[in-house]
C-alpha cells in the first residue's frame, strides 16, 4: 500500500467518525423543538450533547486538515467548486455553537427561545448539505484540466444529490433518536421513542431510491470491488436489523445499527471513487496520485498521525465515558 491510498483510507475514516458522532449530535439539535416542550425538557435534550457536540466537530476539522496536507488539489477543487454550500455549513455551525453557549446567559423564554431555533437551525442545514455534497462528489461534477470546477452552485442541487441530502437527514434525525432514548428517560424518553418507530420505515425507502439513483446517475456498477460491496451490504443489513432492534425496544443495539448504516454507506461512496478523489464529467478526474502532496509530506505527516491521533482518540472516549450516565427528569444540570 503506497502512502496516498493509506491518506486517502484515513480521511475516510476521520469521515466516518464525524458523521457517526455528529450525525446524532445533529439529529439531537433537529429534535429539540419536537422533543422537548418544557425548558426543563429543552435543557436535558441540550445536556445530553453538551459535553461533547464540540469534540465530535474535531473530527471535521482532522479531516479536513488531512485532506488540505495530503491531498492539496483536491481540497482546493472541493473548497472552490463547492465554496457557497461549505460556507453555508460554515455560518450554520458558527451559529449553532454561540447557540450553546449563549442560551443560558439569561431566563427570559425569548432569549432561549432564539437560541434554540438557532440550535435548529445550525442542526438542520449541515445534516442536509453533507448527504448533497456527497452525492455530488459520488455523481462527478464539471472539472477542467486546470482541476478547477467550472459548474455553478445550481449544477450542484442536482435531484440525486438532494436525495442524497435527505438520506443524510434523515439517517442522523434516526440515529439523534435513539441517542436521546439512551440518554434520557420519562416523556423525553417515550417521545423519542415513537419517533423512532415512525422514521426507520422513510429513512429505509430514502435509502433505496438513492441506491437505486446510484445506478444510473453514477458509474457504481462500473466500479463494483470488494469496498463498496461490503460497505453496501453492510448499510443494508445494519439498516434493516436497526428497524428489528427498534420494534424489539432494544435501542442500545438499534443506536448501534444506524452507527454501522453511516460506516457503510462511507465505505460504498470510498470505495466507488477510489482511486479518484472527485470524478469530472468533463474527462478530468482528480485522484489520489495527481491531486497528492509530495511523498516526504506524506511521510511526515504519517509520523505524526501515528504518534498524536491515538492520543486523540484516547481523550475523546474518556470523555464519553465520565458524560456516560442518562440524565433524568429531575436533572437541574444546566449548559
Amino acid at each position: 500500500m503506497d502512502l496516498q491510498t493509506l491518506w486517502f483510507i484515513l480521511i475516510g475514516v476521520l469521515f466516518t467518525g464525524f458523521l457517526f458522532l455528529e450525525g446524532f449530535d445533529y439529529g439531537v439539535g433537529i429534535l429539540l423543538p419536537f422533543v422537548a416542550k418544557q425548558d426543563r425538557e429543552r435543557r436535558i435534550v441540550i445536556n445530553s450533547i453538551g459535553p461533547v457536540w464540540d469534540g465530535n466537530e474535531v473530527w471535521l476539522l482532522t479531516a479536513g486538515g488531512a485532506m488540505f496536507a495530503a491531498f492539496p488539489n483536491w481540497y482546493a477543487t472541493l473548497f472552490s467548486g463547492f465554496y457557497l454550500a461549505l460556507f453555508l455549513i460554515l455560518i450554520a455551525l458558527i451559529v449553532r455553537g454561540v447557540a450553546f453557549e449563549f442560551r443560558s446567559k439569561d431566563n427570559n423564554p425569548r432569549w432561549r427561545s432564539l437560541w434554540d431555533g438557532a440550535i435548529f437551525f445550525g442542526s438542520i442545514v449541515p445534516a442536509l448539505l453533507w448527504g448533497v455534497a456527497f452525492g455530488n462528489i459520488l455523481r462527478g461534477v464539471a472539472i477542467d484540466a486546470s482541476m478547477t470546477y467550472v459548474g455553478s452552485f445550481f449544477d450542484l442541487l442536482n435531484p440525486y444529490a438532494l436525495v442524497g441530502g435527505l438520506v443524510t437527514l434523515t439517517l442522523f434525525i434516526l440515529h439523534g433518536a435513539l441517542f436521546l432514548e439512551l440518554k434520557t428517560d420519562g416523556v423525553i424518553q417515550e417521545r423519542v421513542g415513537k419517533i423512532a418507530r415512525r422514521f426507520w420505515l422513510p429513512v429505509t425507502l430514502i435509502a433505496v431510491v438513492f441506491v437505486a439513483l446510484s445506478a444510473f446517475e453514477t458509474d457504481i456498477l462500473q466500479r463494483l470491488n470488494v469496498v463498496n460491496v461490503l460497505g453496501l451490504v453492510i448499510a443494508v443489513a445494519a439498516l434493516l436489523g436497526t428497524g428489528y432492534f427498534i420494534f424489539k425496544e432494544r435501542y442500545g443495539r438499534a443506536f448501534f445499527g444506524t452507527g454501522l448504516t453511516v460506516a457503510g454507506v462511507v465505505a460504498l461512496i470510498f470505495g466507488t471513487l477510489f482511486p479518484r478523489v472527485m470524478p469530472s464529467t468533463l474527462g478530468f478526474d482528480l485522484t489520489i496520485y495527481n491531486a497528492s502532496s509530495s511523498a516526504y509530506t506524506l511521510q511526515v505527516m504519517t509520523v505524526i498521525a501515528l504518534t498524536l491521533v491515538p492520543i486523540v482518540l484516547l481523550y475523546q472516549a474518556w470523555t464519553y465515558w465520565v458524560f456516560r450516565k442518562r440524565l433524568t427528569t429531575e436533572s437541574h444540570l444546566e449548559y
